[in-house]
């Protein structure tokens, strides 16, 4: 769908309501990455910020079971850490700069963008500061991914869209959180929506290179799959 896969250098963001596999998609992503190149994978490491606590090892190991990699090695090669607010999450992202100075980091995901800034920010009062360090983040995520040839992978969550305007809303009249600011950093965006029985329905709805497209997927043992190699 993507055309080669998430592409380095930019930002590339996947929104969808609760169980349609976000963090799924992540932590399958973060074993692909380490794969050699002729096996789709960037043979490089991956930072991993978790805003919700959603990030489990034993999952990383389940995934690199089914690619025929290591587990232990797996986990290993994912630096990992937890945000708690939205100003640690900016800290971590600081943080980082340091790492992927080796050159040996491919991927830098960030699961989920504004679960922080949703909780440390409340109502339209401080929806402009809200806004504004908000942008200071993507604008740093922006820089690192240029600055050090990585991809940057975040997923984001929805909400209800009474109006539903055609710029962000998808058929079911949900939109994703973070408004023009957001819309405008993220290059590549793919909604997450549920489809028939267990399987998942990804929609490219804006990308730089590629036309818009579905794909259809399930969450296995194995991670993101495609329905009939399930």
């Amino acid at each position: 769908m993507l055309g080669g896969g998430i592409q380095t250098m930019s930002i590339t963001e996947v929104f969808g309501e609760f169980r349609t596999g976000k963090s799924q998609l992540s932590m399958t992503a973060s074993v692909i990455c380490q794969l050699p190149k002729d096996q789709g994978g960037a043979e490089g490491k991956v930072a991993y910020i978790d805003t919700e606590g959603t990030f489990r090892p034993e999952r990383i190991k389940q995934i690199s079971e089914r690619f025929g990699v290591d587990g232990d090695a797996a986990c290993e090669n994912i630096i990992y850490g937890r945000a708690l607010n939205s100003e640690h999450q900016l800290e971590l992202l600081n943080g980082l700069c340091q790492n992927f100075a080796t050159n040996e980091y491919r991927l830098l995901i960030v699961d989920s963008i504004m679960a922080c800034f949703r909780v440390d920010f409340c109502g339209r009062g401080e929806l402009s500061e809200r806004q504004q360090k908000l942008g200071q983040m993507l604008a740093k995520l922006s820089h690192m991914a240029e600055e050090f040839n990585v991809a940057v992978l975040m997923t984001n969550q929805v909400q209800s869209d009474p109006g539903a305007s055609a710029l962000f809303a998808s058929a079911d009249g949900r939109k994703p959180v973070g408004g023009h600011v957001l819309a405008h950093a993220s290059a590549t965006r793919i909604l997450l929506r549920k489809g028939r029985g267990e399987e998942r329905v990804a929609k490219l709805q804006d990308s730089p290179d590629c036309p818009e497209r579905e794909a259809t997927y399930v969450i296995t043992n194995g991670g993101i799959s495609d329905p009939a190699g399930s």
